[in-house]
């Protein structure tokens, strides 16, 4: 049994990755190793999310599972035993697949993939505060290893709130990564059309600069990044009523590009006839983007007024008559802006919040 001091300690290495302003990855990857020293496992998934759609982006994961990815994400995200965004949050609460099923795994849809590769018990945990969801965590034991303890379960609960601020903090300096002082090439839409099995049937010639952006995919499953799979598994889980939120992801794909990401249901006019899936990418509008940046940033719903009225066009008289108040106020929100964000001036914040790409580029 982890001790308090031992718990503690783990506590504040986490807080300091992230005082280290590293970046998902290798905040993620520092965390897994603390972790790995009160909570042992054997593998683990680490999706980012969405923090307003929940739906996962940037994924990291260590296991036996690579040749069957699009399999469990689809029973994943259609699965409503410890779904990320069934899990308690305000304040986290881990939740073990023996505890949750009442030790009947076979209660939960991904048994059958999980007991395939000896998986005893899964920890579930979503980092999440009161601007969004940031991810979900899932560690799993293998044969011969014994099922996640309560006192585990406390162990990984007890750091939750220090890694959702690590991760939306992590997710808040993508903004700065490039891109915002000058302008970038607008990329063309591009569609995927996938499977009921998630595998790509066709797609457009537009997709591969986009592919080649996103994280490809482990090669038994076509190179596929795991975001189109999420994306395209969020719209079966919404189908089956496992989840209401939409099939949409916004993620950051590096040199100050944005992507959105959107998955429908295509139609056919042959009754009967599967209907397979069509994920669209695309460049984050402005609008879209400030969205995720206002959570990142954890802005106050003053701040986040202010910031879009001002991304509107409207100068200080006018913000100030907009949201009814004083000039000097509207002046005082601005800072209270420029040190959240780490700028000096509203156009330094207008170019960090809505990128390079202008609603007139589109």
């Amino acid at each position: 049994m982890t001790s308090d001091w031992a718990l503690a300690r783990c506590r504040d290495r986490i807080a300091a990755l992230g005082a280290a302003r590293r970046d998902s990855h290798s905040y993620r990857a520092g965390v897994l190793a603390e972790l790995g020293a009160v909570v042992g496992h054997d593998a683990w998934v680490w999706p980012l999310a969405d923090p307003v759609t929940t739906v996962g982006i940037a994924p990291m994961a260590w296991g036996p599972f690579a040749a069957e990815l699009p399999e469990l994400i689809s029973l994943r995200y259609q699965t409503p035993v410890n779904r990320w965004t069934a899990l308690p949050i305000h304040p986290s609460r881990a939740r073990s697949l023996q505890g949750a099923t009442g030790h009947e795994p076979g209660r939960s849809a991904l048994w059958p993939l999980l007991s395939r590769h000896g998986v005893v018990d899964v920890l579930s945990v979503a980092f999440a505060d009161r601007w969004g969801l940031w991810g979900w965590l899932e560690l799993w034991r293998g044969e011969g290893a014994s099922e996640f303890s309560d006192a585990e379960a406390h162990c990984l609960e007890s750091v939750a709130d220090v890694i959702a601020t690590g991760l939306r903090e992590s997710s808040a300096r993508e903004f700065a990564s490039g891109g915002t002082s000058g302008s970038i090439v607008e990329h063309r839409q591009a569609v995927l059309v996938l499977a009921e099995d998630l595998s790509i049937m066709s797609q457009t010639e537009s997709a591969a600069p986009w592919l080649n952006l996103l994280q490809r995919a482990p090669r038994p499953n076509q190179g596929i990044p795991a975001e189109v799979l999420n994306v395209a598994a969020q719209l079966l889980a919404v189908e089956c009523g496992a989840d209401s939120h939409p099939a949409h992801s916004r993620l950051h794909v590096g040199e100050g590009v944005w992507a959105s990401l959107s998955a429908t249901r295509m139609k056919s006019n042959v009754p009967g006839a599967a209907v397979p899936i069509a994920v669209t990418i695309q460049d984050s509008l402005p609008a879209e983007r400030i969205e995720v940046f206002e959570r990142c940033f954890a802005l106050s719903p003053r701040e986040c007024e202010l910031l879009e009225q001002a991304a509107a066009g409207h100068d200080t008289a006018a913000l100030a008559r907009r949201l009814g108040i004083s000039r000097y106020t509207v002046q005082d929100i601005f800072k209270s802006l420029f040190g959240k964000c780490g700028v000096q001036s509203r156009g330094a914040l207008l170019a960090l919040a809505l990128g390079p790409l202008t609603p007139a580029d589109h």
